[in-house]
């Protein structure tokens, strides 16, 4: 008994340090994913059995939403007051301009045609504007200084506004069921699309191509209504997949730091690993990060563009 004792003893130092140890898991998914349900802004009691609470990737959300609302509506109206004076947008009104102009002449245009050019360009620059503007929020480290700021200074209780915005990530388009969301739009657009321009009937009849012999059609059809559903599938895994991964492999090389000082035991190891190691990669990593936020947008955009206009265009 005494023998146990002691060893039950000589072992409780290891375990405190094993708890307080560094978990890189534990930690990147903390930073990457949504505000658990037990740290919601805004509690919301269920409806139906489904959870409608507050949580961080709905704040941003709406943040994001906001912002580009307010920005791209105060400079357009800014434009339009100043137009007799200066009839050539200057600053970020040129920059709008050639995003506008981007989407419409080298995305809309030669997908969707002429015809349904002006029907379809407000949509895919609704989200080619969103979805770049939500990826680019990702990377700015707003949360995290809030919560040093916190750590240091502030000093707020767990269950205060401020410290529930620091839990979870802050890529709103990381979460899947925002990109799920994104790509129920384009679901609904490609359907919508092909019913205004062939007519309800037609345009169902237009999944399969005309004159083949019966037995085809058997195989046909339950391939091409699987595809209807694996298109917008394909754009949800492709957005959040992107941009998860990029903030895991930032965070991962980061965790090296802490890891090193807790394997050596010295704190000047895991410097050591950061300064030599560590801070290169991420800000490699960081500098792809920047074309993956404008690549990603652009791809979601362009597949949009494309169901849509094979929706219009079947003979093509």
């Amino acid at each position: 008994m005494l023998q146990a004792h002691q060893v039950e003893h000589a072992a409780q130092p290891a375990a405190e340090h094993a708890a307080k140890a560094f978990n890189a898991g534990e930690t990147i998914i903390r930073h990457v994913a949504n505000s658990s349900l037990d740290h919601p802004l805004i509690h919301i009691p269920k409806i139906f059995g489904i959870d409608f609470s507050i949580t961080k990737h709905v704040f941003m959300l709406w943040l994001v939403a906001a912002v580009v609302f307010c920005v791209v509506t105060w400079t357009v109206r800014r434009f339009i007051n100043r137009e007799r004076e200066q009839p050539v947008p200057q600053g970020f009104g040129n920059a709008l301009e050639s995003v506008v102009e981007f989407v419409r002449d080298a995305i809309a245009q030669p997908n969707v045609g002429h015809k349904w050019l002006r029907a379809w360009t407000p949509l895919l620059l609704t989200l080619f504007t969103f979805i770049f503007a939500a990826n680019i929020v990702g990377l700015i480290p707003i949360f995290d200084l809030l919560a040093l700021l916190n750590h240091t200074v502030l000093h707020l209780p767990e269950d205060s506004f401020l410290v529930k915005l620091t839990h979870g990530g802050t890529t709103a388009t990381g979460n899947f069921n925002v990109t799920a969301g994104l790509a129920t739009v384009t679901f609904f657009a490609i359907i919508i699309a092909g019913v205004r321009a062939h007519g309800f009937v037609q345009h169902w009849k237009n999944m399969v191509p005309h004159g083949l012999p019966a037995p085809i059609y058997l195989i046909l059809i339950p391939i091409e209504i699987m595809g209807m559903f694996v298109r917008p599938f394909a754009l949800t895994m492709r957005l959040a997949a992107n941009m998860t991964g990029g903030h895991i492999a930032v965070l991962a090389i980061l965790s090296f730091v802490f890891i090193f000082a807790d394997l050596f035991g010295r704190a000047i190891a895991g410097i050591g690993v950061g300064v030599v190691i560590s801070l290169p990669l991420a800000v490699g990593i960081s500098g792809l990060e920047i074309i993956v936020v404008l690549v990603q947008a652009y791809v979601f955009t362009l597949l949009t563009a494309v169901f849509i206009g094979m929706a219009i265009h079947v003979h093509h």
